[in-house]
């Protein structure tokens, strides 16, 4: 019989990655039946009463409060979750290292790489396991992409290239929510998507050392919500008051990478057509590979000898034997959250960092900033090392 240390978990905002958080803790011992925890889902913190309704009636939290605070003064909350939208972040994470609780927050962690530092150090210094949403590097195929290119088999690596590309934001009638107002989101598509990109190519191939960038805005104004929407669907009419967009809906970025690697990351959030074309490209003197986000359960593969070929993943890659028995049967976007859920529990019981850390969600900060100060100067910029505990390198 395994001996299971209890785990209790408090949760800060009740929206849509809140609620696939609360799922994540209660899936993962299931998946993992070597994990030595029990998962308890103690108390949720949201200001909206329909959302406090669904934590306790739905998702199965045993209370629910209007002020975060309330969470992190319970002795009965082991770790907290940190959900809310990005201008709270800082607050709530700072006041999370001061009540001495690892935390799961998601990206992009700061508004900022100021705020990124002063997250993980914080956590650094106080001596907290953290985790960072950045799911897109738990899929089966990105593991299995990461140990080719670390063991050699594509040969010296000479160039990535990475595309997140999105419609979320297409529409012209899409509200002005404060994810397109830069004192609450901070960047646009940079810190929302691009993020998740540079940790993939950072995982995958290792550390970006300088950056050129140019950023864009194409709908310049939006419909003023009728309510305090924040969702990134929610709908406004065109007829009504006008606000302007302050971040950028399209990013690319040259990169060179410390291995002598160059890059190429694009994104954008107002792409017709793609839906979530998430895209990690690899080439190297002896063959590339490919990944797409919307064919999670395939890796392309090429050798100097042939074209790409198609490989479904299956037990032995990453994780996958955790869900499905094998090759075919697909796993989805939640199980990559699943996967998050259980390397972060098991960084709190075993006391060291396991999962994607604030360390790591600072290296992608301080590249996004790098690429808004290359955008506004034209110029190549180097970035900033970090003083923490990544695992993009380990």
């Amino acid at each position: 019989m395994i001996n299971r240390a209890h785990i209790g978990v408090g949760l800060i905002s009740v929206g849509w990655m809140g609620r696939l958080h609360s799922r994540a803790y209660v899936e993962a011992p299931r998946h993992y039946p070597d994990l030595p925890v029990s998962v308890g889902l103690v108390v949720a913190a949201d200001p909206d009463a329909t959302s406090r309704a669904h934590a306790t009636e739905v998702l199965g939290y045993r209370e629910a409060v209007a002020d975060y605070r309330q969470v992190l003064d319970r002795d009965d909350v082991d770790v907290v979750s940190i959900c809310s939208p990005n201008f709270l972040h800082r607050e709530i994470a700072l006041a999370a290292i001061a009540a001495g609780k690892p935390f799961w927050i998601e990206k992009p962690m700061g508004r900022s790489a100021v705020e990124s530092s002063e997250i993980a150090q914080g956590a650094e210094a106080a001596g907290l396991v953290t985790s960072v949403g950045f799911n897109y590097r738990h899929a089966p195929a990105i593991a299995h992409a990461r140990k080719l290119v670390r063991e050699g088999a594509l040969g010296t690596i000479t160039n990535v290239r990475v595309a997140l590309i999105a419609d979320y934001s297409a529409d012209p009638a899409g509200a002005l929510t404060w994810r397109f107002q830069r004192d609450r989101a901070g960047t646009g598509v940079l810190g929302d998507l691009l993020s998740h990109g540079a940790d993939l190519a950072q995982y995958v191939v290792g550390r970006i050392a300088s950056v050129t960038g140019l950023t864009e805005t194409f709908i310049r104004s939006r419909p003023l919500p009728a309510a305090a929407a924040a969702g990134h669907f929610s709908k406004g009419s065109t007829d009504g008051p006008m606000g302007a967009v302050e971040n950028e809906d399209y990013a690319a970025i040259l990169a060179r990478f410390d291995s002598g690697a160059v890059g190429v990351l694009e994104s954008s959030r107002v792409a017709i057509g793609p839906r979530a074309e998430y895209r990690l490209e690899v080439y190297g003197t002896a063959g590339s590979l490919r990944w797409d986000f919307q064919r999670l359960n395939e890796l392309q593969l090429a050798d100097s000898t042939a074209g790409y070929r198609t490989i479904m993943v299956g037990p032995g890659f990453g994780d996958f034997a955790n869900f499905q028995p094998g090759a075919g049967t697909s796993m989805g976007f939640d199980d990559l959250k699943t996967i998050e859920a259980s390397l972060f529990l098991r960084s709190v019981v075993e006391g060291r960092q396991i999962a994607p850390s604030a360390a790591d969600a600072w290296s992608a900060a301080e590249i996004v900033d790098s690429a808004l100060q290359s955008a506004e100067s034209g110029s190549w910029i180097p970035v900033a090392m970090v003083d923490g505990s990544t695992t993009f390198d380990a």
